[in-house]
């Protein structure tokens, strides 16, 4: 294992550390903070640290796209991949939502495959359906552990995996200015709300800094994550990403007092194994020189909620 891949994969791994620390604060802050203030943090960490590196790595440039009105649309899923992660995970264990919302691979497979139209493998077909009964063993509808929560994380699940459609067309723009946007539009679009929409006025003391540790560690995470890519292929590093899962479930257990119970472990590993299964055949296809099919999920791209 070369230094240069050792660093990527540090890299890889502490972001997902820190977007697993931000889920697990957001879910502990936002019964008390709102949804609106919470997402308010969250984006102007981002836009602070895009501008931090993207300014001392691109200058201006970093402002220049090609293609601004994908990169608006591209944008507003990413507020409403947010608002629907940070309102389920208030009513599910950390676990169980962060599992669902890793199914955003998965959705941009069959949405590729029928709404778009494009070729899909039949290794990706079942890898996909596979992924989809895991769902059903962490969600258990018509049982008593079911809650509607689990629907606002699907919702997520489906709009994350349209910003990574969008994601797609948006090449000719650099990976920092792509994240800046993304950033600057849920922080305008949120202070904007919070002009219209009331918000709490006496909050506890603690949940102030822990608001400032949701900006911090979103804009961290994804600029961690930016590096890692730049020292390394993403596909190289996509099996580690499941690895969230693991953060998650301990934070849950440790913070939230919420261990998943067999079945959910069961659906958890059959997700992680789906996703596993696309990552792993799309890198023996591009170094066997085959076609693996154009709908290929990306799994590194990691939740866009956190």
């Amino acid at each position: 294992m070369s230094n240069r891949y050792s660093s990527a994969l540090a890299l890889f791994l502490l972001s997902g550390a820190c977007l697993s620390v931000l889920d697990a604060s957001g879910k502990w802050v936002v019964s008390s903070s709102g949804l609106l203030l919470l997402l308010w943090f969250r984006f102007s960490g981002q836009v602070l640290m895009a501008l931090t590196m993207g300014l001392s790595k691109e200058g201006l440039a970093l402002f220049h796209t090609h293609r601004p009105g994908l990169q608006l649309l591209r944008s507003v899923l990413l507020i409403v991949t947010s608002l629907l992660f940070f309102a389920g995970v208030q009513y599910l264990p950390l676990a169980e939502a962060s599992a669902i919302a890793f199914t955003g691979p998965l959705w941009v497979v069959l949405l590729s495959w029928k709404l778009l139209q494009e070729p899909v493998n039949a290794v990706d077909r079942w890898a996909t359906y596979l992924g989809f009964a895991g769902i059903l063993f962490i969600v258990r509808p018509g049982t008593d552990v079911f809650h509607p929560a689990a629907l606002l994380l699907l919702g997520m699940a489906i709009a994350n995996a349209l910003y990574q459609l969008l994601t797609r067309r948006l090449v000719s723009d650099s990976a920092l200015t792509t994240f800046f946007y993304s950033g600057l539009v849920g922080f305008v679009i949120t202070t904007g709300l919070l002009f219209v929409l009331p918000i709490p006025t006496e909050l506890p003391l603690i949940v102030w800094p822990v608001l400032v540790l949701v900006g911090l560690l979103g804009g961290l995470g994804h600029v961690l994550l930016i590096r890692a890519f730049y020292q390394a292929p993403a596909s190289s590093l996509s099996p580690f990403v499941y690895l969230q899962m693991i953060w998650a479930t301990s934070l849950g257990w440790l913070i939230f007092d919420q261990l998943p119970d067999g079945l959910t472990f069961v659906g958890m590993g059959i997700i992680a194994l789906s996703g596993s299964i696309i990552v792993v055949y799309r890198r023996y296809a591009k170094a066997h020189g085959t076609n693996a099919g154009a709908a290929q999920a990306d799994p590194t791209a990691v939740r866009p909620e956190g």
